[in-house]
């Protein structure tokens, strides 16, 4: 009876303790020792670039600036290839992005920064310059080991509370521009007209004796613009927005007052959380918090459960009432795919893995510190706009060369239950295009357009190293019968690659517009020649897909089986979404391809292919 009371009260008091320590381990989440945290458990397959994760439902990723060096009037007028670190607004009911651009690297002068608008966020103008490259006054010399002048900056804009939309950005010595590399912040007005105002010195490096007898531009305070001063002031004591400057000058003279830290907590985003208390989060998954609107922070710490490395995470509430972090999930400092999002109901408790962007084509530009893939993203900083719509918006770079932009619809969903059927006759033409995952460089545009009486998704493609491609998700399952229309306007050039996939982005059918003429598909490994297609004419598919039992498929084109119970290119256990692209299946480069510092170009990139068309339509799964 004695040996049974205690075993009772061992029990008693181990179940007390592991309760205790379940209370305590709840508390921790949520707490300046653990700020945020991602429960989903999956994280990224590493030797692909989707990573084998499923997609934000709907998203769409449009390119906003492609590089060329050969015929810069195609792209920015100076054929610089070394473009990077976006920030956005939206403002005066436009979007206004602005990022850094060199001739060729990373930290490299010249460098200057460009400024591009858009009305809906999807239809792009030239970018002009913003902030031109830095002269300095005549006398001035540059500080040993330094060969150049360059722009650096974490933060582009700022909407004041008198609604000036200021532009920011910081000055600096080549190869460091922080600390003592630093000369200082500058700062002009957009106007509402979309003309610039005169460019000012906001705040000059801490570190050094720079002033307007050293500089090349004013003290923003000699302006005779009232309202831009007030402006000014206001960014100057918001300590949210300027916590954003830290790594670039963490303030030798106080600036930060109590709150000091090294120059490695890098590129801040933030948010409010429902309590009130912000959230911020930096480089290498670096956390903390804030009851005083950011005055003061905990002392960060590194969100373990949050895979990253030197690539920017953006964190942020969004339209719906919930919270996003959007970041690339991997500790590999130069390999940045791909680009995810997790979300969460209180800004705490983050889950569902899902692709942003998925895509990395060749890097067609060699250059010092170009890593590989979309990094770096920027959303929208509170207070900065809120476009219409429910969706979120994103911005990033891709291998450092070229500039995009990412719509994402709120909430954010991964998976389809009803029956798919899209005719696009509501969809407007060049506009959204809902449910579909779009990839859409500006060299190969897909949207929907209108034949006659008829509306059609187009896919185009003239690049020589990259391709259009929509990805529609629907209801995951064993069986599924697909129908679509697909017109090729060509059939001596360019291809259309439809594959059908499942979550992990295993792709079992393959069914291939090919650039012979011929139409082709996979039967297990063995490649079959199913028919020639003609330029100009409609074909109806009719794809019946069983996964059971290793799984086949068979193929009818206009009413006709042409392949009948084929074996599976790879064995899955169900289906879930149609893939088309106008390229190859990519998957390099790899996390092992050489990340080369060398200034030369692939062959041929700047110069556009003769141009592939597509049309879909009416799409139907059941």
């Amino acid at each position: 009876m004695n040996l049974v009371k205690k075993r009772t009260s061992l029990s008693l008091f181990l179940g007390i303790i592991l309760s205790l320590y379940s209370l305590f381990a709840h508390a921790q989440t949520g707490s300046v020792y653990e700020p945020v945290r991602y429960i989903g458990g999956n994280t990224i397959d590493p030797s692909l670039h989707e990573g084998r994760l499923r997609y934000a439902i709907g998203t769409e990723n449009i390119q906003v600036v492609r590089a060329n060096r050969s015929h810069p009037e195609l792209s920015e007028d100076y054929g610089y290839t070394y473009n990077h670190a976006p920030n956005l607004a939206y403002w005066n009911n436009n979007f206004f992005l602005q990022y850094l651009s060199n001739p060729v690297g990373e930290h490299q002068h010249p460098g200057h920064t460009l400024l591009v608008a858009s009305k809906d966020g999807r239809s792009w103008g030239k970018p002009e310059v913003i902030f031109p490259e830095y002269h300095a006054p005549v006398g001035s010399t540059l500080p040993e080991g330094s060969d150049g002048y360059m722009m650096h900056q974490r933060m582009g804009f700022y909407v004041a509370p008198n609604d000036k939309l200021l532009v920011i950005g910081f000055y600096g010595f080549t190869p460091h521009p922080f600390d003592k590399g630093g000369i200082g912040r500058v700062v002009r007005e957009i106007r509402k007209d979309g003309s610039f105002g005169p460019i000012y010195f906001l705040r000059y490096s801490s570190f050094n004796s720079f002033d307007e007898s050293n500089t090349s531009y004013p003290l923003y305070t000699q302006s005779d613009d009232n309202e831009f001063i007030f402006a000014c002031e206001g960014l100057l004591k918001d300590r949210l927005k300027t916590m954003q400057w830290l790594d670039e000058d963490y303030g030798m003279d106080n600036f930060y007052g109590s709150y000091k830290v090294a120059d490695s907590l890098e590129a801040f985003s933030y948010y409010h959380r429902p309590d009130g208390k912000v959230v911020g989060l930096w480089k290498f998954s670096a956390t903390a918090l804030s009851d005083d609107e950011g005055l003061t922070f905990s002392s960060p710490v590194k969100a373990k459960s949050l895979l990253m490395a030197g690539g920017k995470i953006w964190g942020q509430k969004t339209n719906d009432d919930r919270y996003a972090l959007v970041y690339n999930p991997i500790e590999m400092q130069e390999y940045r795919f791909p680009l995810s999002v997790v979300t969460s109901d209180d800004g705490i408790i983050f889950d569902h893995l899902l692709l942003v962007q998925a895509e990395v084509p060749p890097r067609r530009f060699f250059g010092l510190w170009k890593d590989f893939g979309p990094c770096y993203t920027r959303g929208i900083v509170e207070g900065n706009g809120n476009p219409p719509g429910h969706d979120m918006w994103l911005t990033y770079s891709m291998n450092k060369e070229d500039i995009w932009i990412s719509r994402v619809p709120l909430s954010v969903k991964y998976k389809v239950e009803e029956a798919v059927s899209d005719d696009f006759e509501n969809v407007i033409a060049g506009g959204v295009i809902p449910d579909w995952n779009i990839y859409y460089p500006v060299w190969a545009p897909v949207k929907v357009v209108s034949e006659k009486k008829n509306q059609v998704l187009a896919l185009t493609d003239t690049d020589p190293y990259d391709y259009a491609r929509a990805i529609r998700v629907f209801k995951e399952s064993e069986k599924a019968k697909i129908s679509l229309r697909v017109k090729p306007h060509q059939n001596a050039e360019g291809k259309l690659q439809l594959e059908v996939a499942d979550q992990f982005g295993n792709r079992p059918v393959r069914i291939y517009f090919a650039e012979d003429g011929k139409m082709v598909a996979y039967d297990g490994g063995q490649k079959v020649s199913l028919i020639d297609y003609e330029a100009g004419k409609w074909y109806n598919l009719e794809i019946d897909i069983d996964v059971k039992n290793y799984g086949n498929y068979s193929l009818k084109v206009n009413g006709k089986e042409v392949l009948h119970e084929a074996t599976l290119c790879e064995a899955v256990k169900s289906v879930e979404r149609l893939s088309l692209r106008t390229g190859d299946y990519r998957n390099y480069p790899t996390r092992k391809t050489p990340n080369q510092n060398r200034t030369d170009a692939l062959e041929g990139v700047d110069e556009r292919t003769k141009e592939a068309v597509f049309w879909i339509d009416n799409l139907k799964v059941n």
